[in-house]
């Protein structure tokens, strides 16, 4: 790993919270992320599990978590399995994990080899009642191929049919969408770098370079700063591509006049930033280009008011759906008395701005919580309000990552340039 050692007393923690929410006589069980291959005999890099990761610290493949809080026997209520180590795979894939580092990483006692796993999981379930299991239950998450998660619940309900299965994941999203302080330190060390590519970018933008050689600055501003790499797929867009919501192609040239669309952040100890920026190629906003960007800055600005403990992100979407709907009138792009007249469940500022407001952001970009529950203290939400006008290959979207507080809402990106001035200052700089 790159990033430092974490505070294994975040990991400690975690492991409490979870365990308090089980029902008597509980067994927990986590995998390690698959091996994900590439093609031939190459690997895509190795992702750990989030949950695995939320409760352990450990980054590496073939991991196994035990959790059985009531067992009676101390030593088993807490288990960590880890890949066992030989002179081949030191040669050909260097160093893993030992015991004692394990122990030290995650504050687990007992560390045991996964290949010892089989072996003591019978005698763990004829103790258990309830066995709780993990899927990858994301709302917006489908895939055809089945995981290790999956693969494994399929393989305990056939080999223990009468015990009671619980899903883990309610569980989890309830706890990972309120952060520790130890999560927002890591937070903010992923939002400073990410500050820092974004510094870098500005002074090195100017027509005629490549959204690709944009990139290429920004990844090389996390690599130097011990980020693993990008959190996301970077989005580099100019021009006509700033109205992509998703473009990652970043291969066209960015041209004098055109506006420039950045979507990045860094990962920093698997923990996300998520910045949009939109800057003018050639250092000087166009009259509408400038209209257009204070009209989301100030979106953004009010919306930012809105996190805070009790709000519910569905009617946050429609309040910040009403404000943009003024700015679009300013804009001559809606006239009010269409917007009047139009149907409540088909708001006419959907064709200018398409997508939601903010975002649950943790381990994950998209990080998992409860959408209908109100926002707590400790919650971590993106705030990136956008404006897209495909016919005047014009789209802006300006985007910060917002702490909720019982008090004012904490903007992780406050010191990262943001109002029109600042940025012109330092392209021309």
């Amino acid at each position: 790993m790159k990033y430092l050692p974490i505070n294994p007393d975040l990991f400690v923690y975690n492991r409490k919270r979870f365990a308090a929410q089980l029902k008597p006589n509980s067994i927990a069980v986590f995998m390690a992320n698959d091996e994900m291959p590439r093609s031939a005999d190459s690997h895509f890099p190795f992702r750990q599990n989030a949950d695995l990761f939320y409760l352990t610290g450990i980054d590496q493949e073939q991991t196994i978590l035990v959790l059985f809080p009531d067992h009676p026997v101390p030593a088993q209520r807490e288990m960590l399995f880890i890949r066992r180590t030989n002179e081949v795979i030191a040669v050909w894939e260097g160093h893993k994990y030992t015991m004692e580092e394990a122990r030290s990483a995650s504050g687990i006692e007992q560390i045991f080899w996964t290949d010892s796993f089989e072996n003591l999981l019978g005698p763990l379930m004829y103790d258990a009642q309830y066995c709780y299991l993990n899927l990858n239950e994301h709302a917006r998450m489908h895939t055809l191929v089945p995981d290790k998660d999956l693969r494994f619940a399929r393989e305990m309900k056939q080999n223990f049919p009468l015990h009671h299965f619980e899903r883990i994941a309610p569980i989890m999203h309830r706890l990972r969408a309120v952060k520790s302080d130890i999560e927002i330190d890591l937070l903010r060390k992923a939002v400073d770098i990410t500050d820092k590519a974004y510094r870098r970018v500005l002074r090195f933008v100017k027509p005629g370079v490549h959204e690709f050689e944009i990139e290429a600055e920004i990844l090389h501003e996390y690599l130097i700063n011990r980020s693993s790499g990008p959190a996301y797929p970077s989005i580099i867009a100019s021009g006509k591509n700033s109205c992509v919501l998703h473009y990652t192609q970043n291969n066209q040239p960015c041209n004098h006049g055109d506006i420039l669309l950045m979507d990045f952040g860094a990962d920093y100890a698997n923990y996300a930033a998520d910045l949009t920026r939109t800057i003018p190629v050639n250092g000087r906003f166009s009259p509408r280009q400038k209209q257009v960007y204070n009209a989301v800055l100030r979106t953004l600005k009010f919306a930012k008011t809105m996190l805070k403990p009790g709000t519910l992100l569905e009617e946050y979407h429609k309040e910040v759906g009403k404000f943009v709907e003024k700015e679009l009138i300013q804009l001559g792009l809606l006239k009010a008395e269409d917007v009047a007249r139009q149907k409540p469940d088909a708001p006419l500022y959907k064709k200018y701005f398409m997508h939601g407001t903010s975002h649950f952001l943790g381990i994950d970009v998209h990080d998992v919580g409860k959408r209908y529950e109100p926002m707590q203290p400790g919650m971590v939400f993106t705030c990136e309000p956008g404006i897209y006008i495909p016919d005047e290959s014009l789209g802006i979207r300006i985007e910060n990552d917002i702490v909720v507080t019982n008090g004012n809402p904490i903007d992780l990106m406050e010191n990262t340039p943001i109002e029109v001035e600042e940025i012109e200052d330092i392209m021309n700089g």
